[in-house]
């Protein structure tokens, strides 16, 4: 047997190839994005809020690349596709966050998926909110181990294992666990940061992304009475009399909203510290990139350090949000960066930094934030970044903003309103947005429209809006598959009524299935279950006693696209099930 002797040179070139690959996956940082649900801009101590005590984050911020005017959607669903695929929300078919809105299409490429290029391991920690079912679930969207809640929030009608539990929802929660449910003990946001801390260890020699997405402090305020013993006595309106700025009035309903908020802030801080000093101890916190933001403004009314609108709005009060980034091993010096960045960028951000490439089947809206970071010259006045928000669909000129440069359009005006409806703001001199500019610029203005026109009529063609992701029923992927009304529409604002018209978008394999009907309230017997799918209609007399669940047996689907619309007929009343469960049988 002969052996072939190669070339010195040749075995040097393969030496130094094969030593470059291992340095460039030695370099490669572990990511960690930890995102509070709800959490405005002013419940942090470094944005001067004189009550939450918040010295973890705090401290992180000061050693962290401040990105000073960050911004997000005004709601969460839509903040969480852009922040996942660096695009916005409409085109990945997120509208919404329920009325069947916020179901991410399964052609979108996550930033876990864009990772495991360069072989990382990925795992998600608490709100997901892009997806109940297959196929658009975390672990259909690239996460090697997910750990959430079901729906918007916990307690939410969505979340079919906290709701009935009420005030104690946040408390010994059932969780899906890679797609089973699990019981555990203790509080949502510790046992998040504890099985976040666990995938963490279990990964320390490979390159990882932990996704740590906390449902706090979301609604229902429930925090542990040790946490909301700190707060109980404080007044949340005080401290601000030395203030000349603008803060919003509160009730006492506000007032005990904010002890509860801050409560709930204070025991993320204390998960924020545990996290970071894991990190600590395993010796990988120089490699490891984390990123610590909000996903929009605050809820409930409170300090939002002097900014109009909260949640919901697209008033500055509702889309800008505390953004930190650090990295050591690479970010020497921490630094505050003023450019209008958005959570589009995060995504194309990480692919440079972790040296992954982009997604190439899809267009991405969001640019790296690596050359601000490095450079002083970077100019992007020219950027446009747009923000909108109402139920459903967007609606022209309603809630809907761009932002270029120094100014900022606000339509909070009619489809067919003039110019001068608009709101125009120079938000860099005046960032409370008090001074409308309208008529003194109109020239400003109508540019700014035209952009504006321009991105919402590209967006609302997007092909996953309008064919909205369907939920797939009768794969081997999930079954039984249980549908939550976060993910039924129909009427707008489906929520915990009983008498409303909702159905759920959904491909049927072709078989035969038991269904279970559940409803929020026991039903009267004698009336009649209807289920309608297509030209398919089934139905039956329901003649037992009252109960809040009822059967049908070996029910027969040929393949279909179809909207699933089942109701429960009596006494003049069609009655909506809470949730509908289908168990394919062969």
């Amino acid at each position: 047997m002969k052996i072939k002797i190669l070339p010195y040179s040749v075995i040097c070139c393969w030496l130094l190839c094969s030593l470059a690959s291992v340095a460039q996956e030695k370099n490669r940082p572990n990511v960690i994005i930890v995102m509070t649900d709800d959490q405005g801009y002013g419940d942090l101590g470094i944005t001067g809020n004189p009550h939450v005590n918040t010295p973890m984050i705090d401290a992180f911020a000061t050693e962290s690349i401040r990105f000073k005017n960050f911004y997000v959607s005004p709601v969460c669903a839509p903040t969480r596709s852009s922040l996942m695929t660096g695009r916005y929300s409409l085109r990945t078919g997120i509208r919404d966050t329920y009325n069947g809105g916020a179901i991410m299409a399964t052609n979108e490429v996550t930033i876990a998926e864009m990772l495991r290029q360069a072989d990382y391991k990925s795992g998600i920690f608490g709100k997901w909110h892009l997806g109940d079912n297959y196929p658009s679930r975390p672990s259909d969207q690239g996460f090697d181990e997910s750990l959430i809640h079901l729906s918007g929030g916990m307690g939410q009608v969505g979340d079919i294992t906290t709701y009935f539990k009420g005030d104690r929802s946040y408390f010994d929660p059932v969780l899906w666990h890679n797609n089973k449910k699990e019981a555990y003990t203790g509080y949502c946001s510790d046992i998040f940061t504890n099985e976040a801390i666990n995938f963490i260890e279990k990964n320390k020699d490979t390159p990882f992304f932990c996704y740590l997405a906390f449902n706090a402090p979301h609604t229902p305020l429930q925090v542990p009475d040790a946490y909301y013993q700190k707060y109980k006595d404080i007044d949340p309106a005080s401290g601000f009399e030395n203030d000349t700025r603008e803060h919003p009035v509160m009730t006492e309903r506000d007032k005990e909203d904010a002890r509860k908020v801050y409560a709930m802030v204070s025991n993320i801080d204390d998960n924020f510290g545990k996290l970071l000093k894991k990190l600590e101890e395993l010796q990988i916190a120089d490699n490891t990139l984390i990123i610590f933001m909000t996903d929009n403004g605050p809820q409930q009314v409170r300090y939002v350090d002097g900014m109009r609108g909260r949640k919901g709005n697209v008033y500055q009060g509702g889309v800008r949000v505390p953004f930190y980034m650090r990295y050591p091993s690479s970010f020497k010096q921490s630094k505050d960066i003023k450019t209008k960045v958005a959570h589009i960028d995060v995504l194309p951000t990480l692919a440079e930094i972790c040296n992954v490439p982009l997604p190439k089947v899809k267009e991405i809206d969001g640019k790296s934030l690596l050359p601000l970071i490095t450079s002083s010259k970077e100019d992007w006045s020219n950027r446009s970044l747009f923000f909108y928000w109402t139920r459903r669909y967007p609606e022209l000129y309603n809630n809907i903003t761009v932002l270029k440069g120094s100014y900022k359009l606000v339509g909070k005006t009619d489809y067919n309103a003039s110019i001068t409806d608009f709101e125009l703001f120079n938000i860099d001199e005046d960032p409370y947005e008090k001074q409308n500019l309208i008529l003194e610029n109109q020239l400003i203005a109508v540019d700014l429209k035209k952009n504006l026109d321009e991105k919402y009529n590209q967006l609302i063609a997007s092909e996953n809006l309008i064919k909205q992701p369907r939920i797939r029923v009768g794969t081997v992927h999930e079954n039984p598959i249980i549908l939550n009304r976060n993910d039924a529409s129909g009427e707008r604002g489906i929520w915990a009524q009983e008498e409303v018209y909702g159905k759920w978008a959904v491909s049927i394999e072709k078989g035969y299935y038991d269904i279970k009907f559940k409803f929020i309230k026991p039903v009267k017997p004698n009336g009649r279950m209807y289920l309608e799918a297509n030209n398919l209609v089934n139905q039956m007399v329901h003649k037992e006693a009252d109960t809040d669940v009822i059967e049908m047996k070996n029910v027969y689907f040929s393949e279909m696209d179809c909207d699933l619309i089942p109701f429960y007929a009596t006494n003049s009343k069609k009655i909506f099930p809470f949730w509908m469960e289908m168990t394919k049988l062969d």
